[in-house]
């Protein structure tokens, strides 16, 4: 099998404390997921940042979030710091950003293309958050047919209940759920 990494919305607006849009338990998994990246650039495995940009106007934002997003501040907007994946997991030569408009990196994006192109059939993912983009990205991943891993200790959600209830979903649609060190040993 040729295994690819997304790594899904470990931007400062997602990640770093009092950001705007912080996700509660993102800071806990930065060490897991820099070992992680660290691990794949090191066995030449394709890295895919995945980030969200919204537009100034909101016109891009999901309706749910527009008004918030209009009235209460704006957040991951192109070409601010927000924006930008942290300092830790900054993407070398050759890895690929992939922009998603909505909570799957397979929606409107290049992802699929690019996956086909080098031959992928194997899609690993860490980040944020379990019941948005990762559900959704791991969902559509087996639905085309990817055999699919999520790496627990390397995604975080908003608490631990929401984390493992997630892990429970996953399993249940055929998503492999397991530890860095357990998908590590099977490389």
């Amino acid at each position: 099998m040729k295994s690819a990494l997304l790594i899904i919305d470990m931007q400062n607006d997602f990640i770093l404390p009092e950001a705007p849009a912080e996700v509660p338990g993102a800071m806990k998994i930065v060490p897991k997921v820099k070992k992680l990246l660290e691990f794949c650039r090191a066995r030449k495995i394709p890295v895919f940042h995945v980030i969200r940009q919204y537009r100034y106007d909101g016109s891009d934002i999901e309706n749910f979030r527009r008004e918030g997003f209009l009235n209460r501040g704006r957040y991951l907007l192109p070409g601010t710091p927000g924006a930008e994946i942290i300092d830790e997991l900054k993407p070398a030569e050759g890895e690929y950003v992939i922009v998603k408009p909505r909570f799957s990196a397979f929606f409107c994006t290049e992802l699929e293309l690019i996956l086909k192109r080098i031959k992928t059939d194997d899609i690993v993912i860490c980040g944020v958050q379990y019941p948005n983009c990762i559900r959704a990205t791991a969902l559509d991943s087996v639905s085309y047919d990817y055999s699919t891993t999520v790496i627990t200790d390397a995604t975080a959600g908003a608490d631990d209940e929401i984390e493992l209830s997630n892990i429970r979903d996953l399993r249940n649609i055929g998503v492999k759920c397991l530890t860095f060190a357990e998908w590590g040993r099977q490389i």
